[in-house]
């Protein structure tokens, strides 16, 4: 029952893997709120409609929004890079958790309009604040977006996970340490298999 009422909740999250709920993506929140351990009121991409899905799943009392986990925007939102002061650093193409950032090292990057959930991941990382948050009145609600958004999100993690499957076997292989591998040919690895 517990597995099944996490894929319920799940389901109704707008699968932007903001982490502003406190847990690191939308599926262990979901989980969390299944076990009892969370409150249905701290998604503010899914705002009061979302809240009010989530207490109709779980028979409960709706919440306001839990002002510490962020505030519910009117308007959806996306990022912009100002390309003119991006130095290239890939620090948010690896922040974001759908994969709408794309660009290379020390070149410009740039962002994915119809990708972009405005989870805001990237803003934090950038060393040279060229990341800013637009919104665009023209964008559905992320939880009508939140298909999309889990497909791409699981891809990257699928991708993620056999960087790191492959490491460990490169490392057993080689009997390296970690900082032993060469840095240049890893990352130039690494970008050849971003998503163009």
């Amino acid at each position: 029952m517990g597995a099944s009422l996490a894929d319920t909740l799940d389901a109704l999250l707008p699968q932007t893997q903001c982490t502003r709920c406190g847990y690191p993506a939308c599926r262990p929140y979901a989980e969390a709120m299944a076990a009892g351990e969370a409150p249905i009121n701290r998604c503010p991409p899914g705002g009061a409609a979302g809240i009010g899905r989530l207490a109709s799943a779980l028979g409960s009392q709706r919440l306001a929004l839990d002002p510490a986990c962020g505030e519910e925007l009117a308007i959806e939102r996306i990022a912009r890079v100002v390309e003119a002061d991006c130095i290239g650093c890939t620090k948010c193409i690896q922040a974001c958790p759908v994969d709408a950032i794309v660009g290379a090292m020390k070149l410009m990057h740039t962002v994915l309009d119809g990708e972009c959930n405005g989870c805001e991941l990237c803003l934090p990382v950038c060393p040279v604040d060229c990341i800013v948050m637009e919104p665009d009145p023209a964008l559905p609600p992320a939880y009508v977006r939140a298909p999309q958004f889990r497909a791409r999100f699981e891809a990257r993690t699928r991708r993620l996970e056999g960087w790191a499957r492959e490491d460990e076997a490169r490392r057993r292989d080689r009997r390296t340490t970690p900082g032993e591998l060469d840095p240049v040919a890893e990352a130039l690895r690494r970008a050849q298999a971003l998503p163009s």
